[in-house]
């Protein structure tokens, strides 16, 4: 088998750190986790020791340098095809690697209104039309992913069992908690399905 290393942020704070390691877990893989502090005058020159983007999360694999949490989730999927990390349904999977990506690259407002900080809580922000419409897709989205796809299979998650969407949505959860937003009751109920998580409740230990 592979070595596996995952280097990872803050955990308090590194929500991109967060969504592989999640993944990781749920493989059942060994690996050795490196935790590289943020928001240090060292952490940069740390990050790019190990990959030239100089941003973590970065995972080696006998030590070859795999960065992006989701180029890193992507290659979780294909080498452990037994954790099933998309849905196995090809208009599930296509659905689930839609809404993966979306969070990859959007929601801008919530990301600079509402930094993940796992283990506090902070006031909750002004609710600015961009930041309003960003909690509303995001409910949206969880809503139509339930509805469709997680519902019917019968589980707790967006497409029925843990897939790489819930890894990409996890830190928007805590988000959620740490800052007080009032959630529709199937938004809420997805919410308190990532807080109960065991690696979820093992990482804000950890952090």
């Amino acid at each position: 088998m592979a070595q596996l290393e995952l280097f990872i942020g803050t955990r308090a704070w590194s929500s991109w750190s967060l969504r592989p390691w999640l993944a990781l877990k749920a493989t059942g893989a060994p690996f050795k986790e490196t935790l590289i502090e943020l928001r240090t005058p060292q952490s940069k020159a740390e990050f790019l020791k190990h990959s030239p983007a100089g941003k973590v999360p970065i995972l080696k694999v006998d030590g070859f340098a795999i960065w992006d949490s989701l180029a890193i989730c992507e290659y979780l999927a294909e080498a452990f095809p037994a954790a099933k990390l998309w849905p196995a349904d090809p208009l599930a999977r296509a659905r689930a690697r839609a809404v993966s990506a979306e969070m990859h690259a959007g929601f801008t407002p919530l990301r600079q209104a509402m930094s993940m900080d796992i283990n506090v809580r902070h006031p909750t922000p002004a609710m600015t039309p961009e930041l309003a419409a960003d909690i509303q897709r995001i409910q949206a989205l969880w809503n139509e992913c339930r509805r469709d796809f997680g519902a019917k299979a019968g589980g707790p998650f967006l497409f029925g069992a843990f897939t790489v969407a819930d890894a990409m949505y996890a830190p928007v959860a805590t988000r959620f908690v740490t800052y007080g937003i009032t959630l529709d009751p199937v938004s809420q109920a997805y919410v308190d399905t990532i807080m109960a998580m065991p690696a979820v409740k093992e990482w804000a230990k950890a952090a």
